[in-house]
């Protein structure tokens, strides 16, 4: 399968091309247009040249927690999501024949802050920054009209890698036994293997799915869960709770939205659709990403 990624530099980006390519397929990383809005997002990106592929996806967007929510930031987060969809699919639009999927990533922050509630791609979308920048970002697929063009919105969760992202920066505390919970430490996160994710892709390039897909494991834990097991594999202690009026004071609004926050996030659609996950329990999905030597045992004892 020949497929073309925007945003193959990022996180989940690299380990997706380093995966298809191992499984023989052929990889084009779609360069952006530094200074290119919605109507030139990309570098010599034409409906002639994505006939190529037989499928393109998209990753591209500004690192939502890179920096503190200015409204500078803020309009940068946005921009860089719909612009970069808006421009794919309206030249998706003028293909003929192929691609014949077009797989755009989204995240679980469209549901909003939902306590409990368990929710699935059947639930309505919640409020806030992060539910609206995705609701702008998922719409702007809908540009990729075109027949047999078979669109996926690949609603992710926090992906747990060491390399990056946000098991990166919570493992140095930890270490350090500076590990704690998060404001109550209640807020649901719905996260998913790294491992998951990628072959979640994979699957989603050769089955017949569309629509929004959410990409999360199938037991999300609270921040209190997440806290405890991390602080289980790494052999540390957890004892230093972060309350939430500091998280505010340093971070922002990001603090309330990506931290203090949370949704209930069920991959309902993927599993049904026959999906299987390899770390749908936590401390094996941490213990693999962290120390994959003790992966079996943990696998072992956590049946």
């Amino acid at each position: 399968m020949k497929v073309a990624i925007a945003g193959a530099s990022g996180m989940v980006g690299k380990a997706l091309t380093r995966y298809l390519k191992k499984g023989g397929h052929l990889v084009t990383a779609l360069k952006r247009n530094e200074n290119g809005g919605a109507d030139n997002a990309f570098v010599d990106v034409t409906p002639e040249f994505l006939q190529k592929f037989d499928a393109v996806i998209n990753l591209a967007g500004e690192n939502i927690a890179g920096k503190r929510w200015s409204d500078k930031q803020k309009k940068l987060i946005v921009d860089s999501r719909v612009n970069t969809t808006s421009f794919l699919a309206k030249t998706l639009s003028q293909t003929i024949g192929s691609p014949a999927v077009f797989i755009n990533a989204s995240a679980v922050g469209i549901y909003g802050n939902r306590g409990d509630e368990e929710l699935d791609e059947q639930s309505a979308h919640g409020s806030g920054f992060l539910a609206g920048t995705c609701k702008q970002w998922e719409d702007a697929t809908k540009e990729a009209k075109r027949a047999d063009l078979r669109v996926v919105l690949a609603r992710l969760g926090v992906v747990l890698n060491k390399d990056g992202g946000a098991l990166n920066k919570m493992l140095l505390p930890f270490q350090l036994g500076a590990g704690g919970v998060l404001g109550s430490g209640r807020q649901y996160m719905s996260w998913i293997a790294s491992d998951d994710v990628i072959s979640a892709f994979a699957f989603l390039l050769e089955n017949n799915v569309e629509g929004p897909v959410n990409l999360t494991a199938p037991q999300p834990a609270t921040n209190a869960e997440f806290t405890n097991t991390m602080a289980k594999v790494l052999h540390r202690p957890a004892i230093l709770p972060a309350p939430a009026f500091g998280l505010k004071l340093l971070l922002g609004d990001m603090a309330q939205e990506m931290l203090l926050e949370g949704n209930r996030v069920l991959p309902t659609k993927l599993q049904n659709a026959g999906f299987k996950f390899d770390y749908a329990n936590l401390e094996k999905a941490i213990t693999h990403e962290l120390n994959p030597a003790l992966t079996d045992y943990v696998a072992s004892t956590t049946k």
